[in-house]
């Protein structure tokens, strides 16, 4: 961050810490990963070099290169380049956090249909469905939570 005026640069990197143990506690990704994505949620300029990104985090570029790759091939982090300038650079996508949603919204509806499947089985006790008669509902729930949101303003 260049920036002098804004919040402290050891509560910055302490507040990317937490999001790093967040993204691999529940996400399973690898710290680094996290750092990146916290890193360039906040960093000004909001590109940034391998380089920066290896200074601003403490890795070696040689750890950034794979999880680089992996951030970019799922783009919720885009390559740059600047005309005359031979530098990559990398930003998070300005729309990275709707496309996080909306893969985790993918999986609950192929869960969903593989729910309805496991319904269709030919059960004739009620008892055995119960568990995934609650997984539909758990999920119907959180399809009109998220439909509401969709239609109203954001912040």
């Amino acid at each position: 961050m260049s920036k002098q005026d804004g919040p402290d640069l050891d509560k910055v990197r302490a507040w990317v810490e937490r999001l790093a143990a967040f993204v691999s506690e529940e996400w399973g990704l690898p710290p680094i990963t996290g750092r990146v994505l916290g890193w360039l949620m906040v960093c000004d300029p909001p590109e940034q070099t391998a380089a920066d990104l290896a200074a601003a985090i403490g890795a070696s570029r040689a750890s950034l290169t794979s999880n680089m790759h992996l951030l970019t091939s799922i783009r919720l982090v885009r390559k740059l380049r600047k005309p005359g300038d031979r530098n990559v650079y990398y930003q998070i996508e300005d729309d990275a956090w709707s496309k996080v949603i909306r893969q985790k919204l993918a999986a609950f509806t192929a869960f969903d249909d593989l729910a309805a499947e496991g319904l269709r089985l030919g059960w004739t006790d009620e008892a055995q469905t119960r568990r995934i008669r609650s997984a539909r509902t758990s999920i119907a729930a959180l399809a009109l939570v998220l439909d509401r949101a969709a239609t109203e303003e954001g912040p």
